[in-house]
């Protein structure tokens, strides 16, 4: 590397000529480095600068209530119902409630417990603790935490999907260990609690018990000082369009749906959709670019098959990049059906004019309504507008609760107007215990249609 220039030395003094007599003064002596008058490069020094490594832990909680425990009773050592997964520190996880045990050893006089990883992951490092919550009032919960030994242990490293940390603590929390292979098995305790205990206990009350679980995802992140910054605003783009479709400024176009008349700017619907593109740019029959209207007349186009109010939705879109009124989406008609939505009518308008974002805004918000009653008919609009999204998760929902579901009118539906959806529906319970049949966890096919369902609209988890 190069020397720094404050560091080197100055050039000899040249040596005095031959004829030079020894009475003459020598020459002056060289400037020393570093002198006053020659500063350094070395004397501007640069501001210090620190960082900060952070190591802690994202929180999240999740509540699992078992309902039906005498019922849950007797469904074999080792078996298990589980919670929905929820996420915590960008991982899933989910509780595993074993009401025999999951210990032969122990002849089901113990129920287990445990929190497993339930997405992709390695080396997940994590606190847990488990709460059986007191029913009668008084406050006397059964905590089992990992978080108040956390300087004594450490956290727990799960190595990948499916890993659970086993403790074998009895009733009396006497630690026992934990074995050698604990990063291929879930976090939890399988003398959790002593059943006969449990069920004389006030935990148990109703026939329900309600456990409380805490995970916190070990994270690390380095922090370093910034000495400025400029805090920049969201974007106000659709504030602005908005503003444009609003006040009318610079329209162009008029749009007629269903004879009420819409203002707008062709150049901002053609951006949105290729479709209106194409309508106001070029020649559909000879497929050339149209010549540009320099005139003043507004060209009126015509909208089929729309009802204005979808329109109009569809329009606030187009400039807001965003959806209505949430109030405004899920009404419909009398007869309460999902077709009969503005957000089933604007999913179509989306697929119509090829908005891939109207889509996916549309296809999340009725996801969010998704139940026993409304599967069927939400599958057959999903299919219908090109959906991909809302339909995975429909054919996961009708798999998951298909005893349930083939009792709804609108499993009926499919039946006598969209038998292919059936078929899919089939297949995915197909594939879905296939997955699972190692873990036990799914029911055949026969043994969903067999069972007795729950109409009500409510959604319902296969029995484990």
């Amino acid at each position: 590397m190069d020397e720094d220039a404050g560091d080197a030395s100055p050039p000899p003094a040249p040596p005095p000529p031959a004829h030079a007599h020894a009475h003459l003064a020598p020459p002056p002596p060289a400037p020393q480095p570093h002198s006053a008058a020659a500063p350094s490069q070395r004397d501007v020094s640069a501001s210090p600068t620190s960082s900060r490594s952070v190591t802690e832990t994202v929180n999240g909680s999740h509540r699992f209530v078992i309902q039906g425990y005498s019922l849950a009773k007797g469904m074999g050592v080792g078996k298990y119902i589980a919670s929905e997964t929820f996420s915590v520190g960008g991982f899933q996880w989910a509780v595993y409630f074993y009401p025999d045990g999951k210990n032969p050893e122990d002849n089901s006089a113990y129920v287990s417990v445990f929190i497993a990883l339930a997405s992709e992951g390695t080396d997940v490092r994590a606190l847990f603790e488990l709460t059986l919550l007191d029913q009668s009032g008084k406050g006397k919960h059964k905590v089992h935490s990992h978080f108040d030994r956390s300087l004594e242990s450490g956290p727990y490293t799960l190595k990948y999907r499916g890993s659970m940390c086993i403790h074998i603590e009895s009733v009396d929390m006497i630690f026992m260990g934990w074995n050698d292979d604990a990063a291929a098995s879930p976090w939890g305790y399988k003398r959790f609690f002593r059943r006969t205990a449990l069920e004389t206990s006030d935990f148990l009350k109703d026939d329900c018990l309600k456990i409380n679980c805490t995970v916190g995802v070990v994270v690390s992140a380095i922090d370093y000082s910034r000495p400025h910054s400029i805090q920049v605003p969201d974007s106000d783009i659709g504030y602005h369009f908005g503003s444009l479709l609003d006040n009318q400024e610079g329209v162009d176009v008029i749009l007629n749906v269903g004879g009420e008349r819409f203002h707008a700017h062709k150049l901002v619907l053609a951006a949105r959709s290729h479709v209106f593109r194409s309508q106001f740019f070029y020649d559909e029959s000879e497929g050339e670019k149209n010549e540009i209207d320099e005139s003043d007349e507004l060209r009126e186009f015509s909208v089929e098959h729309m009802e204005p109010k979808v329109f109009k939705a569809m329009l606030h879109f187009m400039y807001r990049d965003t959806l209505v009124d949430e109030h405004e989406l899920g009404t419909s008609s009398s007869d309460g059906s999902v077709f009969d939505t503005l957000v089933a009518k604007l999913l179509a308008a989306a697929d119509k004019y090829d908005l891939g974002r109207l889509r996916l805004l549309c296809e999340s918000y009725l996801c969010k309504g998704i139940s026993v009653a409304s599967v069927a008919s939400t599958l057959a609009l999903a299919d219908r507008h090109h959906a991909m999204e809302l339909k995975a998760v429909c054919l996961k929902f009708a798999a998951e609760n298909l005893s349930a579901v083939i009792r709804t009118e609108g499993f009926l539906y499919l039946r006598d107007n969209c038998p292919s959806l059936q078929s899919e529906i089939l297949k995915t319970v197909a594939g879905c215990e296939e997955q699972c049949s190692s873990g036990g966890k799914s029911q055949s096919v026969c043994g969903q249609l067999s069972d007795g369902g729950d109409t009500s609209g409510r959604r319902v988890r296969p029995r484990i």
